[in-house]
């Protein structure tokens, strides 16, 4: 099993490995700056060892608690049109998940980062599909 490092920023995690190209437009979409100037900071994970593991399964790799929330790019992401990412809370509701559309990444990212807000917050501003979007207002 591999570790996660401790570094600055989040972590991207590839647990779905059907669809290469897929995987990569997550990744260059995900870290796109905004107009405001704000972007995500990724470490993208894709090592094979991690394949089809689930979210308790990603929670236990040694490293993983030195983030805040971890991101997932799972079946869902790749298959689904809006490729929404799997965020999951490490924080105060450790397992708690959203889903997130790559455009918002850094909402969440640096938000969380910088401990300007709370997972619940994104949780409560998701769509009734589970999706985080962005804030009302903000689409």
């Amino acid at each position: 099993m591999p570790s996660f490092p401790a570094l600055h920023g989040s972590l991207l995690i590839r647990t779905d490995y059907s669809d290469d190209d897929a995987w990569e437009a997550i990744c260059a979409a995900s870290v796109n700056t905004t107009p405001e100037g704000f972007e995500a900071h990724l470490l993208f994970i894709s090592d094979p060892e991690l394949a089809d593991l689930t979210v308790d399964q990603v929670m236990a790799v040694p490293g993983a608690r030195h983030y805040r929330a971890l991101f997932i790019v799972d079946h869902v992401s790749i298959s689904d049109p809006e490729t929404p990412i799997l965020a999951v809370d490490l924080n105060r509701e450790p397992g708690r998940t959203l889903r997130v559309i790559p455009a918002k990444m850094q909402s969440i990212e640096n938000n969380l980062e910088a401990d300007n807000m709370e997972f619940s917050q994104f949780v409560e501003a998701a769509d009734p599909d589970g999706v985080f979007r962005g804030f009302a207002g903000t689409r």
